[in-house]
């Protein structure tokens, strides 16, 4: 399928997304409310997508919400579709498919990701940036309060008191600040950013997708829990990937001393 505003591609069990409306630095705007949704319905449920990449096209990773759209002279419509609750399907609906998307998500971030760019990166498993990269919680500055779902991941990556000056001052980190502070997890030379997230999904993708799925799971809902559910939790999933081919086939790689082949059985 083609989409108007990125482009989506699949190779070898990854799937990466670009952003690619360049011209206004991957500003959110156009069909990309509708496109995000639809790639990510889309990768979510193919069983050969192992792991999701997203990028930007051009310099940036993602500017935000485009600012022609609002302000002063836009109309009414404008403002309605950005403003749509998630249900309707509107441009704050990726924060929660990618909260339950079931592969891990990547964020390369190119440049600069500010806004709802932020918010997507947020949203992804990993971050890794390029050195040229920048990040901003820019809604304060045009007199907005943080959306697309920055209220509850921001707290989370980098703590309250980090998250409320990010949102109270809407300054832009470099990459290196934001390693600094937890935001990504690496620090790349910008030509050399594809080719590390490539291999770091090519090592993720090799995986076994069950216990994956149910590890990131697991994850995610130990942030939230007491240690006694977390425990109940993984005694659950270990249940259900003792019971899988890709289990006895990660003991049997272990004992004749070779690289285990993973079929997601």
């Amino acid at each position: 399928m083609e989409y108007g505003t990125l482009i989506l591609e699949k190779e070898d069990g990854i799937a990466t997304i670009t952003l690619n409306r360049p011209d206004r630095l991957n500003a959110m705007g156009g069909t990309m409310a509708e496109d995000l949704e639809q790639a990510l319905e889309d990768t979510n449920s193919d069983e050969g997508v192992r792991v999701l990449i997203f990028t930007g096209a051009g310099r940036a990773f993602c500017s935000g919400a485009d600012m022609s759209t609002l302000g002063q002279d836009a109309d009414e419509k404008s403002f309605i579709m950005v403003q749509r609750s998630p249900a309707a399907g509107g441009i704050r609906l990726f924060p929660l498919q990618l909260q339950n998307f079931e592969k891990p998500t990547i964020a390369a971030v190119n440049g600069p990701a500010f806004g709802a760019g932020f918010s997507l990166a947020l949203a992804c498993d990993i971050r890794i940036a390029a050195d040229r990269a920048t990040f901003s919680q820019i809604f304060i500055t045009r007199g907005l309060v943080p959306d697309t779902g920055s209220t509850y991941f921001l707290p989370r990556v980098v703590g309250m008191s980090k998250a409320c000056e990010m949102v109270f001052t809407g300054e832009i980190l470099d990459a290196e600040q934001a390693k600094d502070c937890g935001l990504v997890s690496r620090v790349v030379p910008h030509d050399e950013l594809m080719p590390a997230v490539r291999e770091l999904a090519a090592k993720i993708a090799a995986g076994p997708p069950i216990a994956m799925k149910l590890a990131k799971r697991a994850l995610y809902k130990g942030v939230t829990a007491d240690l006694g559910s977390a425990v109940e939790f993984e005694g659950y999933a270990e249940r259900i990937c003792f019971d899988t081919q890709d289990f006895r086939e990660g003991i049997a790689a272990f004992l004749e001393k070779r690289k285990p082949e993973f079929k997601g059985k």
